[in-house]
């Protein structure tokens, strides 16, 4: 048997007979547990707000993207379409075009996009769950307008009487005739309302493609992006150089993480800053393993003198030191992930903790994160324990 290791292990289950390193012992492996579970509850909590905050984008954001290299639009020939189709992988693929507009209602306005899109727009993306009235139809004069610009006209489903009046400009060089009007006009019906987030609800309205094509007197084969979706089998790895031989140089291909690049970015940016912040208050607290250690090697000093005299090195001695300190932070840390998973887990099953009265606050719980807390209570405790245990000399043995 390792001898450091078992001296170690019998200082720490043992007490010592002054009461107040037994309390010094106790504080520490109590701080080391709450620092290990406040650090665990808080990358959970990020975990849950990165996967709350990303499911947004995932509403509007396909698995993959073509969006022009160029300027605003570009065109997709038939035979493109054919080649697109013949693509083993791709499940749907649906094309957009989208434009900044003037929206009024009722002597209300508002400025949002209008996009035009294909019937198979709501399979490529998960447009249709965002629904919160009415129905999902792009047709026939239909469309579907954000919560936020419903609320801020005043628009209601399936009002024929008052429809949506969308204006674009004209596109061209030149000055107009006195007669002529700048803009073109298109009047939608609404069938729907998507409520999603704020920003986004007042942001875009869909409707059908060749409607907005027509408003903005673009031939049919202008686009502005192609949404794909995959086949759940399918990698996009293989399947993207394939879709950029086909459209070329003109589009840039994007999945949903470049789509949000900057959103991203902020949250892992957060996440990494919140980290940090937590560590350094662990560094903090870990000066009392020093502080302990120290205080078990004065109250062992007899112990360790009778060590030495029976042969045992002054680097065996350290490392007895050592591996206790390395013990009590390890098992600290065990047990404050343990508790901290206690925590996370009745989040998850029972929400008892709310944002709003029907929205529980998001958590998710990663055997990742629990890695990171323990990586980081063992390296801190290895150093506390490294700068404690070389207060052992000839000098304390004399």
């Amino acid at each position: 048997m390792n001898f450091p290791f078992y001296i170690a292990k019998r200082y720490v289950r043992s007490k010592s007979s002054q009461n107040a390193v037994n309390i010094i012992n106790f504080i520490t492996f109590l701080v080391i547990v709450i620092g290990a579970a406040a650090l665990f509850i808080v990358l959970s909590g990020f975990a849950g707000l990165k996967t709350f905050s990303l499911s947004f984008s995932e509403t509007f954001d396909p698995e993959l993207k073509a969006v022009p290299a160029i300027g605003k639009h570009f065109t997709l020939t038939g035979e493109q379409t054919r080649q697109l189709q013949e693509i083993p992988g791709i499940a749907f693929f649906s094309k957009e075009l989208e434009e900044r507009v003037y929206l009024t209602h009722r002597q209300k306005s508002h400025v949002a996009y209008v996009k035009g899109v294909d019937t198979v727009y709501a399979r490529a993306t998960q447009i249709d769950s965002a629904i919160y009235w009415g129905t999902w139809a792009t047709e026939d004069q239909q469309g579907v307008v954000g919560l936020g610009i419903a609320n801020l006209l005043g628009l209601t489903i399936n009002d024929y009487r008052s429809p949506l009046i969308v204006l674009a400009p004209k596109p061209g060089k030149g000055s107009q005739s006195l007669q002529s009007k700048p803009y073109n006009e298109l009047s939608l019906v609404m069938s729907g309302v998507y409520a999603v987030e704020e920003n986004l609800d007042k942001k875009y309205v869909f409707t059908n493609l060749p409607l907005v094509q027509a408003l903005l007197e673009r031939n049919p084969d202008a686009i502005s992006g192609i949404n794909f979706k995959f086949a759940p089998d399918a990698s996009i790895d293989d399947i993207r150089p394939r879709i950029k031989a086909v459209l070329g140089d003109v589009v840039l291909l994007k999945d949903r993480q470049e789509l949000n690049s900057t959103l991203y970015r902020m949250l892992n940016t957060e996440n990494l800053a919140t980290y940090l912040i937590f560590t350094l208050v662990l560094i903090i607290a870990l000066f009392n393993v020093v502080g302990a250690i120290i205080m078990m090697i004065l109250d062992k000093q007899q112990n360790s003198k009778t060590l030495y005299s029976l042969g045992t090195t002054i680097k065996e001695i350290r490392r007895i030191y050592f591996l206790q300190g390395i013990l009590v932070t390890g098992l600290g840390g065990l047990l404050g992930v343990f508790l901290a998973s206690l925590l996370i887990w009745s989040q998850l099953a029972y929400g008892w903790l709310k944002i709003t009265p029907s929205l529980a606050y998001p958590v998710e719980y990663r055997l990742t994160n629990v890695v990171i807390v323990l990586g980081t209570i063992l390296v801190l405790g290895f150093l506390a324990s490294k700068i404690a245990s070389s207060r052992v000399n000839k000098k304390l043995l004399a």
